[in-house]
């Protein structure tokens, strides 16, 4: 694979990351995050859909009218989402219910919007599929870091299962309530960005 695809997929994951270097997506951080599962099916699932729409609309782009793109764009991404939606229900109808509204709101999700018209409008399918690929890893690693420590915080699980020992709640820890709550979610994701920022000297320039 060339440097230039290599970087499709790594510069998303820390120098270009869509929620901590871009801020976009951060409405589903907050609020699928209390609980890894949801967290991690909602990450395959914008990986599904961004990757896939990239590639359509990559194949399509010498063919739509300008004027009409964005209406094209939002045409093949509610039909990917709409398919996601489907095959969450079939198999895995509780995490579905978990994540609710989240799975329709992928349509208006930014960081796909705006994938599609950076990238996908102008480049061949197979970078812009390792564009999506790449995105998606992004969003993916940051909502799930975010949600394994809220969960474990909050809840005293990881993946709905006891990790923490009932021994230390009879020493007399807690979970901690304010975990589950949406502010919470900001606070890890800000402390999340001043890590990255202060490890990675490209990003200290940058600012």
């Amino acid at each position: 694979m060339s440097t230039k695809n290599l970087k499709l997929l790594s510069d998303p994951i820390n120098l270009n990351n869509p929620i901590t270097v871009q801020v976009l997506g951060i409405c589903s951080a907050l609020a699928v995050t209390v609980k890894l599962e949801p967290a991690v099916v909602l990450s395959i699932s914008v990986l599904f859909v961004l990757a896939f729409a990239n590639v359509i609309i990559s194949v399509l782009r010498n063919t739509i009218p300008s004027r009409i793109r964005i209406i094209v764009q939002l045409v093949v991404i509610a039909a990917l989402v709409i398919l996601v939606d489907q095959v969450l229900k079939a198999y895995s109808y509780e995490v579905s219910k978990q994540l609710s509204v989240f799975v329709g709101l992928i349509i208006t999700n930014c960081i796909i919007m705006g994938r599609l018209e950076a990238f996908a409008l102008g480049n061949k399918p197979w970078p812009s599929f390792l564009d999506g690929v790449g995105n998606s890893a992004g969003y993916a690693i940051i909502l799930i870091i975010i949600a394994f420590f809220r969960e474990l915080l909050g809840s005293g699980t990881l993946w709905g299962i006891q990790v923490i020992p009932d021994s230390f709640y009879e020493m007399g820890y807690t979970n901690n309530g304010f975990m589950i709550l949406p502010p919470m979610a900001l606070i890890v994701v800000a402390i999340i960005i001043w890590v990255q920022r202060s490890k990675s000297r490209e990003l200290i320039e940058a600012n």
